[in-house]
């Protein structure tokens, strides 16, 4: 899977989520209806934002994207939405290639464990996901953003 199918598969998911979950707070506030919607759609949001992030620096890492612009993508996670926005935008600006170039290039010292995780794919999928488990109990440990 190449860096600009990855992003947009992740991006597009992320936003997604956050239709359910806007969903589920229109049920629960408006209608006062159910509360299902916020609990379903918060946790799928959140497991997706989660690994939205992890992917933005995954990707921006690999395709030498600069500070700005990789902090530009993790904050395209917070509104509705943005990250198709930032998924477009990256693409038109050629930030989003359709190879990992740190399959073969050699890496810098920050570059190293993302070239590892492209190396060893099966390895990389399995840290990728305990990753946003860990994180996602983190969250949930933390609890909600609004007390």
């Amino acid at each position: 899977m190449s860096p600009l199918r990855l992003f947009r598969t992740v991006a597009v998911a992320e936003a997604i989520t956050w239709a359910l979950l806007l969903s589920g707070m229109f049920l629960k506030y408006v209608t006062e209806t159910t509360e299902l919607g916020v609990r379903i759609g918060g946790m799928l949001h959140g497991i997706v934002f989660i690994a939205y992030c992890l992917t933005a620096v995954v990707v921006g890492v690999d395709q030498r994207w600069t500070t700005k612009r990789l902090l530009l993508g993790l904050l395209a996670s917070i509104p509705p939405f943005f990250t198709v926005w930032f998924d477009r935008s990256a693409e038109r600006r050629g930030e989003l290639g359709s190879s990992w170039r740190l399959v073969s290039a050699t890496p810098a010292g920050h570059e190293r464990p993302v070239a590892w995780l492209l190396r060893n794919p099966l390895r990389g999928l399995v840290a990728g996901l305990a990753a946003v488990v860990v994180l996602t109990g983190v969250a949930l440990v933390a609890g909600p953003p609004v007390g």
